[in-house]
């Protein structure tokens, strides 16, 4: 069960410049950050999630003579900023970059190596960009969380206006806007009852909010409450269990306080990182304080609605209810993305009804994706209208919701099929001393409550192949081949809410009787949904097998960036032609098929791994040596 430290401490308020939007509670800095909006001040910003954030950015010049300042603006662009990308990483050290400054970003490109404290990470990008500026060097190691470590922009022509960009003055700029960057905005008209905003007003309490519990995730769903609001929390008491793209995770905390306040209630999906999720305080008085508290600041996070009801097949016509008045188009110069735009014409989307999100009012990607045309009034003849198709009668099918997990199974598996060049190789395996001296060490163990499985002597089997052709044990990183020294296996393991790869660490070293503990365990947690991030995050080599279901052979997807997986099917018995008084033996069979990455793998390469793989379990005394 993954463990999330939660520390206690006093809602400091942030000193930010006057302004209407100011939060003054401090977040977790393991767990999320704060959004903050500099009012009357020379720059803005908007939380994007874990990793961005979009800033105008003003840089300040020296004081020039007669005493006045100028300021000269960055054209729209986008900071990258270091995401958590594991639950309990503080810093990280940029190891390698994988683009230069000035190249072209496509959606899904890496663009760099971050090391946390559990292994190295690729970091790609969502969304299609150039790289202007890279602010903190390969190398530089505990880079803070949250440090802008380089900028993208969305044409190339703007690439040169961050030619002498630094850090320092990127950080400047955001840290300490002057007053008379701008001329102060007009004081707003006083509302009738304005809401007290989270602030000092407060007790002292821990807000907590949604982390990165994988490096992939971008949402997350509160699966269930363990905790009520009012009830006390121990060392050790489980908070909630949320379902990240990987698995079902639960929170636990290591100090002792309070539940104020739940601001996310369970049930709720596609929670976005860094939401506030509940808070908590020290003293059980301070809990009332928190009964009306409402985060200003934050995207709200919809609720599952309920069902609809069903609806009788032909309803009388009501009364036409006003729709809501259309937003006005958007005159003058329209800034849209590249990739929005090339979005917008394939649907047929004019751009001026489309509001923008992005910096200066930019429309994005995702903008596009959201868009909801507005009805346009009936016309005084409306034309008739066509005929719909006639609904499924009720009771012929159940639409299934489809959980996170779901999803980015869906979504890597389209990814590797789209983008790795697969093919496929196949052998036949005489398993008969496989099975022979699988019994005999059987009964040696049995004392023990050790029974090894035909899928041990594969795993094995398998690793010690990847010694003998390392191609096989190698990944592509787009612009190197990485070849790995040691072997970390991932079997695949069905469970109800999909399939999950847990991984045996160091099979090249272990014996049967390790990698068989280790598999059940990690079996077991994984149809549990406990396994931790690190379980099942990385993974040298792949394995599936569907022998037990009688499957006698098939093709497996490739597990990116992995360049092989190992198909396995089930043996069964054959006749094959054999020097004695008979002709003939009867052998157990097994069919195994090697999906490989023509990029990494060639075909030879493949076809020598297949040899040594099928020797050593033809021979298994030969994985001894």
């Amino acid at each position: 069960m993954f463990r999330l430290v939660l520390g206690l401490r006093p809602a400091c308020p942030r000193v930010l410049p006057p302004g209407p939007a100011v939060l003054g509670s401090r977040s977790s800095p393991r767990t999320g950050h704060l959004r903050r909006f500099h009012c009357g001040a020379a720059s803005r910003a908007v939380s994007l999630g874990p990793g961005f954030s979009r800033r105008a950015t003003f840089l300040r010049c020296p004081r020039l003579a007669g005493g006045c300042q100028r300021l000269y603006s960055l054209p729209p662009h986008q900071k990258v900023e270091l995401p958590a990308l594991s639950p309990t990483m503080q810093t990280g050290t940029i190891a390698r970059w994988e683009k230069k400054e000035g190249d072209k970003i496509s959606e899904g490109d890496l663009i760099a190596e971050v090391e946390t404290d559990k292994a190295t990470v690729g970091f790609e990008m969502l969304e299609e960009c150039y790289l202007a500026k890279i602010l903190v060097p390969e190398g530089t190691r505990d880079v803070s969380i949250g440090s802008v470590i380089c900028i993208t922009v969305e044409t190339p022509d703007l690439i040169a206006a961050f030619k002498d960009v630094t850090l320092d003055s990127i950080n400047a700029s955001g840290a300490a806007p002057s007053p008379a960057a701008s001329a102060p905005p007009p004081p707003p008209p006083a509302p009738a009852a304005p809401a007290t905003a989270p602030g000092s007003s407060y007790p002292p309490h821990m807000k907590i909010s949604l982390p990165a519990l994988s490096p992939t995730m971008t949402m997350g769903t509160v699966q269930r409450w363990e905790k009520k609001v009012g009830e006390k929390l121990s060392e050790g008491d489980l908070l909630a269990e949320i379902e990240t793209d990987k698995a079902t995770i639960g929170f636990e905390v290591q100090e002792e306080g309070y539940l104020a306040k739940i601001m996310v209630p369970e049930g709720t999906r596609d929670v976005p990182l860094g939401t506030p999720l509940c808070i908590i305080v020290e003293k059980e008085s301070d809990i009332a304080a928190f009964k009306d508290y409402v985060e200003t600041g934050v995207v709200e996070v919809a609720t599952p609605p309920p069902p609809p009801a069903p609806t009788p097949a032909a309803a009388p016509a009501a009364a036409p209810t006003p729709a809501p008045a259309a937003a006005a188009p958007r005159k003058g110069r329209v800034f849209v993305s590249p990739l929005a735009k090339k979005l917008a014409t394939e649907k047929g989307i004019d751009l001026a009804e489309v509001s923008g999100t992005g910096p200066e009012g930019r429309i994005t990607r995702k903008d596009i994706e959201n868009f909801v045309p507005s009805k346009a009034a009936p016309a005084a003849a409306p034309a008739p209208a066509a005929p719909s198709p006639a609904a499924a009668p009720a009771g012929t099918f159940t639409d299934i919701p489809i959980s996170n997990i779901r999803k980015i199974i869906a979504q890597r598996l389209m990814q590797s099929k789209q983008t790795i060049p697969h093919y496929y190789l196949s052998v036949d395996v005489n398993m008969d001393q496989v099975l022979e001296l699988r019994k005999e060490l059987n009964d040696e163990v049995k004392a023990q409550n050790i029974k090894l499985s035909v899928n041990d002597f594969i795993i094995k089997a398998s690793a010690l192949a990847c010694l003998k052709v390392p191609e096989c044990n190698s990944s592509w990183m787009d612009t190197v081949i990485r070849q790995n020294h040691v072997v970390d296996v991932s079997v695949a393991v069905s469970t109800a809410n999909g399939l999950i790869t847990p991984i045996v660490f160091n099979a090249h070293i272990k014996g049967l009787a390790t990698i068989s503990s280790d598999v059940s365990v990690l079996a077991a947690k994984a149809r549990e949904g406990k396994l931790q991030p690190h379980e099942f995050q990385g993974g040298t080599f792949t394995i599936s097998n569907l022998g037990m279901f009688g499957i006698k052979n098939f093709s497996a997807i490739i597990n990116p960036p992995q360049s092989c997986i190992l198909a396995v099917g089930g043996s069964e018995k054959r006749l094959l032609p054999a020097d004695n008084e008979k002709g003939f033996d009867v052998a157990s069979m097994m069919s195994v098929t090697l999906s490989c990455d023509h990029r990494v793998v060639d075909g030879a390469v493949g076809a020598q791994w297949l040899a040594e793989f099928r020797k050593f379990l033809e021979r298994p005394i030969t994985m001894l040596l």
